[in-house]
């Protein structure tokens, strides 16, 4: 069984700086894409970055340049470096690790860009 524990988040002013964290437990850390995703209030969750297990990452248009996704298959931790923040970044974000059978999903860590 995998497990997905998140930390990281938390209540940060515009133009701040946050890096969340997420350990993935089991064996197929390296051979799974990993990622973010984040849900706002009232909105649909949506991808935020995503790297495949053969280190091709992708970021959603919205943090391209601000946003930094990166994996560290020694410890099973992939983390989102996440800089010039704005009070739109403001959600719930999820790590997710997906397999070619199943997808996996953490309980979610809050971060509030706020002045």
């Amino acid at each position: 069984q995998v497990q997905l524990v998140e930390s990281g988040g938390g209540l940060v002013q515009p133009g701040g700086s946050l890096r969340l964290s997420c350990a993935a437990s089991g064996s197929i850390f390296s051979r799974s894409a990993m990622g973010w995703y984040r849900q706002a209030p009232g909105k649909e969750r949506e991808l935020v970055a995503v790297s495949t297990s053969s280190g091709i990452t992708t970021y959603a248009d919205s943090v391209k340049g601000r946003f930094t996704l990166s994996r560290d298959t020694a410890t099973n931790t992939v983390y989102l470096q996440m800089n010039s923040l704005k009070p739109e970044d403001t959600a719930v974000y999820y790590c997710n690790l997906r397999t070619s059978i199943n997808t996996y999903w953490g309980q979610g860590t809050q971060v509030t860009v706020s002045s």
